[in-house]
């Protein structure tokens, strides 16, 4: 059974790897058709904006009194980002664990679509620097339970992060103990 479960992961990689490299080359063509259509893009996008005024006139009372509520959510996640940047700075190095780069996990470009107001790109940012500091914290986490504990879950876990796969089976002592060393350094991507 584990030799077909392995046999699933493998091709499962597989696969995620063709989409990245289907979507890869999507985005090449899709960058050079943005290229020659920039100007007729920009004036098109700009027509569906809507005004700061009307976007505040048109918006749910309760949904512009609770705006200050998910700002302030930019407190936790500025927290989280100083200390797990902090932690992998001063732990990574000592662990051998490869450090991971945090601009991979953190992207700011939907604030530069015409077609959105000063909240709408505020709100963008909001939720890429949130959502980024999500991912980049997954992924400091992922490598540090590969080296501390790579063992798996006796129950089926929900959105397993992808290190998960290779990680012993719950209860293999045997496993654990011979591939421990050189599960801590197979950190390849």
């Amino acid at each position: 059974m584990k030799q077909a479960l392995n046999e699933l992961l493998q091709r499962i990689q597989t696969l995620q790897e063709e989409v990245e490299e289907e979507y890869r080359q999507r985005r090449e063509e899709f960058d050079r058709r943005r290229a020659e259509l920039a100007e007729e893009f920009l004036r098109t996008q700009r027509r569906y904006k809507v005004g700061l005024l009307r976007f505040l006139a048109r918006s749910r009372l309760l949904v512009t009194l609770t705006a200050p509520v998910i700002y302030l959510g930019w407190i936790p996640f500025l927290l989280m980002d100083l200390f797990v940047s902090l932690y992998q700075a001063v732990c990574f190095p000592i662990y051998r664990i490869p450090k991971v780069k945090r601009s991979d996990y953190l992207v700011f470009d939907r604030e530069d679509l015409p077609y959105l107001n000063l909240i709408e790109k505020f709100n963008c940012l909001y939720c890429s620097y949130g959502n980024g500091v999500a991912a980049y914290t997954r992924e400091v986490a992922a490598r540090t339970e590969q080296y501390w504990c790579p063992i798996k879950y006796a129950r089926r876990i929900k959105s397993a992060h992808e290190r998960y796969p290779r990680f012993f089976d719950y209860g293999d002592a045997e496993a654990f103990r011979q591939g421990l060393n050189r599960l801590r350094r197979d950190f390849e991507e």
